[in-house]
């Protein structure tokens, strides 16, 4: 494992915050962390610092040379660069170590492959990975051509093995799109049909490792895989829950996100992440123990802003500072103390132990209800359907019977389902029988 980082300027323009945000034992730390997810086994690891990148190596000749006799004498089979190459220079390297390279983006996309258990998750790795292996695909079969075209001897070179292979590809590739256009349908038809139950969506959001699955299993009941192992879980699973004053959501865990997370992944779990942007409230799991929490909190910010979903959208996304039971005293009551002065509020929890999960519950329908409005209706006692039509596109809080046989229905709806109600009961009693009596936002 060779973490190649650039070194820092000594002067002049500062270089951008998040890649000076970490240190290089850190980052390859994570790429560490990274390989022993799929079961690697380190046998070597080191940080070669560069003073500008090699178009042909990535490396500098001499350190190339350094690596090649030390990958001879440990017996390496692989090695794994954290940084992303080029496939000339993937090529090179591999023929100077005798040894399979892999960059950081094959590494994550490897993980992806073993983690995916859906269909929609194999389909989604799939076309990232062929997506990744085309733009690999280098003239090593040159010799390779197939028969000439054409007629006579008029005709030039046939179809190469290079050629052939990319076709083959861009087969698979169109087929993949296809299939993950009617897995996008079938997730637009879901978001629908939830829409018509009156529960908001909470997303679970972070960086990988931050314990979302954990803390999903603690708000649900539900039986995750959660593992201290970076990407432990791809696949999103939705569960209900119920809030302390009664008041029901569905929570959403979603993949993990990770720094220089590769492009064409975010791309393929689009439909996946759209999850995300479509929630009512977000939730965005933090691990306060890491050395590196804030640079984490700034990846998955990026990756939200790459999905077209700004920070901290309408007010949408709550911060969980996670594993403070992790924290020495000193360090825990620092970072309660930051918490405090925070403008966006972070709640504090332990997923493992629980600790802090009242709050968080409390904190998400104190959050909820802000956005939603509470309206309270004259509805004729004996219209079922109308009564029954509220209880499937409404949150009912209280219900009580007037002398004059209307029933007083007190609901809590998203502004989005204001104007649905309007035209439910206007169309069917008019104002005089059935209007809005209040209409306030609690």
């Amino acid at each position: 494992m060779i973490g190649p980082y650039l070194r820092r300027p000594a002067s002049g323009p500062a270089r951008e915050p998040e890649l000076d945000a970490r240190s290089p034992a850190a980052r390859l730390e994570e790429a560490i962390g990274l390989a022993r997810a799929i079961e690697l086994l380190i046998v070597g690891q080191g940080i070669v610092h560069l003073a500008a990148i090699r178009p042909a190596t990535y490396l500098g000749k001499g350190k190339v040379e350094e690596i090649a006799g030390i990958v001879k004498s440990l017996v390496a089979d692989l090695v794994v660069l954290d940084c992303a190459i080029s496939p000339v220079q993937q090529r090179n390297l591999e023929r100077a170590w005798n040894a399979k390279v892999v960059d950081r983006t094959g590494l994550i996309l490897e993980i992806f492959g073993r983690r995916a258990r859906t269909r929609e998750g194999a389909l989604q790795v799939e076309h990232a990975h062929l997506t990744y292996q085309k733009s690999r695909l280098v003239r090593s079969w040159t010799h390779l051509e197939r028969q000439r075209g054409g007629f006579g001897f008029l005709g030039g070179p046939g179809e190469t093995q290079l050629e052939a292979d990319r076709r083959v590809i861009e087969e698979r590739l169109a087929r993949i799109e296809q299939d993950l256009e009617r897995v996008k349908q079938t997730r637009r038809l879901h978001r629908t049909s939830r829409k018509r139950v009156p529960y908001p969506i909470v997303a679970l959001v972070g960086y990988t490792n931050a314990g979302k699955s954990t803390l999903f299993n603690r708000l649900t009941s539900a039986q995750v895989v959660e593992a201290d192992m970076l990407f432990a879980t791809l696949d999103p699973t939705l569960r209900a829950i119920v809030l302390p004053h009664g008041a029901k959501a569905i929570i959403s865990d979603t993949v993990g996100f990770i720094s220089d997370l590769p492009t064409m992944l975010i791309a393929a779990f689009r439909a996946t992440l759209e999850e995300v942007i479509e929630a009512d409230m977000i939730l965005h799991v933090r691990d306060v123990s890491h050395g590196d929490t804030e640079a984490q909190a700034h990846d998955v910010e990026q990756v939200l802003q790459t999905l077209g979903l700004e920070a901290d959208a309408q007010g949408r996304v709550l911060e969980v500072w996670n594993k403070i039971d992790q924290l020495t005293d000193n360090a825990r009551l620092q970072t309660t103390n930051l918490a405090v002065r925070d403008g966006r509020k972070p709640i504090l929890i332990s997923a493992l132990t629980g600790e802090g999960l009242d709050q968080l519950s409390e904190a998400i329908e104190r959050r909820l209800g802000d956005r939603r409005v509470v309206l309270e209706l004259a509805v004729d006692a004996a219209d079922g359907a109308g009564i029954s039509w509220l209880h499937r596109n409404a949150e009912v809080m209280a219900k009580s019977l007037r002398d004059d046989g209307h029933l007083i229905m007190r609901v809590r709806v998203d502004p989005t389902r204001l104007g649905a109600i309007q035209r439910r009961f206007d169309q069917k009693w008019g104002d005089e029988q059935s209007h809005i009596v209040n209409h306030s936002a609690l």
